[in-house]
């Protein structure tokens, strides 16, 4: 028997669609095998009928399987859009059904991580078979980049439309038919698909925490988001320096793309055990699907639920989207976050990438700065576990707003070393461990905490919102590196721990702490807190009214 929020509106049509990206793919394959003897280099040839037609197929068949996922659409605009009584028992034990579901999403954040580290692996082969130069290879980086972020804000807002599952599964789809860029014979079509693979990647890391948050206990919620993060980006960046080691020597760097194919049907055969998010279908109207989803996971869906219970509701046609983000009571907590996206995309892409060449313009030698980095790499691995543990344990936005914090004071401590040149490898050592172990648990923390902190209505579109404000941070990042931002490691630490701290002042101030809380009642004391800056009501006032 099939269960609720698991099936397809359209089956028929959603597997039709998923045959005919792999036939699209699949037609690729003859030109590579066919190239072997000249080591797999494609470069320069003339793409055959084979491959158009089978370029032209996959978006066929992702329009395919959009349609068969469909339906969800129209029931969206069917349902009901009043106050809904939903109640989750959150306080239910974990069972073998969460654990099946947090593997299924450990997989898909393991793929979404997978493709932005497979970069690295592929830029050298590419560089030497086009005979372009480093600058240019680089490119591919930045479009990739560019890809995901504007991939999590679509598929984020898309999750809040069409729904959580159907949203991860399509953007898988889309995945897989980006394969085919192993089999591109120009650089300028490696570029055009790898802003596709990042636009599909680049949606599967907000949805998956979404669903998670929505699903999980209030208990254990905060550190299963946190661990799903750290062990994904960790699971990710394994898979590929593993596939690179193994796939590179017998098949060219071509062979890293192809490998969308598998991973992607993985994440769609594991479909069975992702279920619909049942506060998205309650905040629709379909409450009799919210109740299967729930029973399954031992919840409860209360149809009289007690007049004190603070529940979600759900967005009117007229506020929904960015605007009541960017406008609301959300506000101030969206700017927050987003900002401390972008600075972390500064840090991780743009000061730690050029680290090593301004320990070197400091004196250093090439050994002692690259020994210098692994050691204090090697310090930062814990640096996870105690993020788990005080997300869990203390509290979500003081451990957010602390590492912000850590990461701005470490910066801080490089703008006083470059300031004064010191060359002290102790100093330096710790002041780089210091910034990996809080960069680290920022961006550990930065998606699961935007999961939990938005409304049913706004949880993708928030959470694609705040994964998309690091990759622009990366960009700008990237940028400022071309301009020669980070030749100067006293300047631009200074420049990136300011706003860092601007921003985690206004986390401290306007964020709640989300800890073993009902995701219900979030949303009604971010509200509650966005009103009393305004007034002087009392909570007792607001529940007597």
């Amino acid at each position: 028997m099939r269960h609720e929020g698991l099936g397809f509106p359209h089956p028929l049509a959603f597997w039709s669609g998923c045959l005919l990206i792999m036939i699209g793919v699949v037609a690729h394959v003859p030109m590579f095998l066919h190239s072997a003897a000249m080591n797999y280099k494609m470069a320069g040839m003339e793409m055959d009928a084979t491959m158009w037609v089978g370029m032209g197929v996959i978006p066929l068949g992702v329009l395919l399987a959009w349609f068969g996922l469909m339906p969800r659409l129209e029931l969206l605009r069917q349902g009901s859009h009043g106050t809904i009584n939903f109640h989750v028992a959150d306080n239910s034990p974990l069972n073998v059904e969460h654990w099946k579901l947090v593997a299924a999403l450990l997989v898909a954040v393991t793929v979404d991580v997978m493709k932005p580290a497979t970069l690295g692996f592929v830029m050298p082969g590419m560089k030497d078979e086009y005979g372009i130069s480093q600058s240019s290879s680089g490119t591919l980086a930045l479009i990739a980049l560019t890809g995901t972020a504007v991939g999590s804000i679509l598929w984020g807002r898309l999750a809040d439309l069409m729904g959580r599952r159907a949203a991860i599964l399509l953007s898988a789809l889309m995945f897989i038919g980006t394969a085919i860029c192993g089999a591109m014979p120009s650089f300028t079509w490696n570029l055009i698909m790898c802003f596709l693979m990042g636009l599909s990647a680049g949606g599967l890391l907000p949805i998956t925490f979404t669903l998670m948050a929505e699903v999980i206990p209030a208990a254990h919620r905060g550190w299963l988001l946190v661990a799903l993060g750290g062990i994904g980006t960790a699971a990710g960046y394994l898979v590929a320096s593993g596939a690179a080691a193994v796939l590179e020597p017998l098949f060219s760097w071509r062979a890293l793309w192809f490998l969308g194919l598998p991973t992607g049907l993985i994440i769609i055969f594991l479909g069975r055990y992702i279920p619909e998010s049942p506060r998205f279908l309650a905040n629709v109207g379909l409450k009799r699907q919210a109740q299967a989803v729930l029973n399954r996971y031992n919840g409860v869906l209360d149809r009289d639920e007690p007049e004190h219970v603070e529940v979600e509701e759900a967005a009117s046609e007229g506020d929904k989207g960015l605007k009541q983000m960017l406008t609301g009571p959300y506000a101030p907590i969206s700017l927050g976050l987003v900002g401390a996206g972008l600075a972390w995309g500064l840090v991780n892409f743009g000061f730690l990438l050029w680290l090593p060449t301004n320990l070197r313009d400091m004196g250093m030698s090439p050994e002692a700065a690259n020994g210098l980095l692994a050691k204090s790499g090697f310090l930062a691995l814990p640096g996870i576990v105690a993020v788990m543990w005080l997300y869990h344990a203390w509290s979500s936005i003081k451990t957010l707003v602390t590492f912000i914090a850590l990461t701005a004071l470490s910066l801080l401590v490089f703008f006083v070393l470059g300031l004064l040149s010191i060359q002290s490898s102790l100093a330096i050592t710790f002041a780089t461990a210091g910034l990996l172990i809080s960069a680290s648990g920022v961006i550990a923390m930065l998606i699961p905490y935007a999961a939990e902190i938005y409304p049913v209505h706004l949880r993708g579109t928030g959470a694609g919102l705040v994964a998309a404000s690091s990759k622009a941070g990366g960009i700008l990042g990237a940028v400022c590196g071309v301009i020669g931002v980070f030749s100067d490691l006293a300047f631009s630490a200074l420049i990136i721990s300011v706003p860092l701290l601007i921003f985690g002042g206004l986390l401290l101030k306007n964020g709640i702490d989300t800890r073993g809380r009902r995701l219900e009642e979030i949303h009604a004391a971010v509200t509650f807190k966005a009103a009393s800056r305004f007034s002087a009501v009392t909570p007792q006032e607001s529940e007597a009214t």
